[in-house]
């Protein structure tokens, strides 16, 4: 597995940023800003990121994992340990999807994370978009379901996304 640092973190990679509360961070100077003017800090163990977009960045997928509810274009502080990247590559199958059925969301991870078990289905960035996007209409409308015979809404709203991921 690549051992990631500052210099090639932001090259190709997908992670999973946690939310630093702004009492928590402590750091004065940027060591780096980009273009799109996000700052990084780095340290031994990993690196912070000030930023307004989150999600897609240049080549990479970066996701924020939100303290609270977050909308795009509010600045949020988020840190990963070097070790939370992966690479990342838009046509290789690296992605599987996971549902939060009490909460009615779904999301997606990188097949070399720890916790990924072998046994769900593998795709590339672009069609686990599509099938995300499938996903959270079936869990939040049910206007797909109109025309269908069914008993139990929300057994045929599992039965479905179960066949989809």
């Amino acid at each position: 597995m690549k051992t990631y640092h500052s210099n090639n973190f932001h090259k190709h990679t997908f992670c999973l940023w946690k939310e630093v509360s702004q009492t928590d961070f402590y750091f004065q100077q940027s060591q780096f800003k980009s273009k799109s003017g996000s700052e990084y800090f780095f340290t031994e163990e990993g690196v912070y990121r000030i930023s307004n977009h989150w999600g897609r960045a240049a080549n990479c997928r970066w996701r924020l994992l939100p303290l609270t509810d977050y909308k795009n274009q509010h600045t949020k502080i988020g840190f990963a340990r070097w070790t939370d990247f992966y690479h990342n590559d838009e046509i290789a199958n690296l992605f599987f999807i996971q549902v939060n059925w009490e909460q009615k969301t779904t999301d997606f991870y990188h097949k070399d994370m720890p916790f990924y078990d072998g046994k769900a289905t593998l795709r590339n960035a672009s069609e686990t978009a599509k099938t995300l996007k499938k996903i959270k209409l079936i869990l939040n409308d049910d206007t797909w379901a109109k025309y269908l015979e069914y008993e139990d809404l929300e057994e045929l709203r599992i039965e479905t996304v179960k066949k989809l991921i």
